[in-house]
């Protein structure tokens, strides 16, 4: 699919080669979010991350995790126009398995709680060919323009 044609870069402000969202869908309330990455050779760390050995570098895999639960939020209208979705904190983060380049990158999202109206609470797992790779919790903000978290 090309690049123009994702329907995530309606809803993501990152492009590439920081984008990593290729498919989503999600419910009408943002609540849950699935999605897809493919990671290729052509991602621009797999040059530097274990030449030889490429592998996808776990903080990848969780701003991939991110983006694909910002997807869902910003789709659904909580977050207001004008406004960002960005990850705040981690607060849990768990490695199960390796990516690699050319593997389908699966992951599944779910808005667990909002916390003073500007911070959305997420949980998400990712799997490859059903396999577990990554399941992590983390802390988005709604943040207007610029305005600093």
């Amino acid at each position: 699919m090309a690049d123009i044609e994702r329907e995530a870069y309606k809803y993501l402000p990152q492009r590439p080669p920081f984008a990593f969202v290729d498919d989503f869908e999600s419910s009408p309330d943002g609540e849950t979010t699935k999605g897809s990455r493919l990671f290729t050779e052509d991602d621009f760390f797999f040059k530097g991350h274990f030449p030889g050995h490429p592998v996808v570098p776990g903080v990848i895999l969780i701003e991939t995790l991110a983006q694909c639960g910002g997807c869902g939020i910003v789709k659904s209208g909580r977050v207001p126009e004008g406004s960002n979705f960005l990850l705040a904190s981690i607060k849990e983060a768990k490695f199960h398995r390796i990516v690699r380049p050319g593997e389908l990158f699966m992951m599944e999202i779910t808005t667990e709680k909002v916390l003073r109206s500007r911070f959305i609470v997420q949980h998400g797992k990712g799997s490859v060919n059903g396999e577990l790779a990554i399941e992590a919790i983390w802390v988005g903000a709604i943040v207007k323009g610029t305005e600093e978290l």
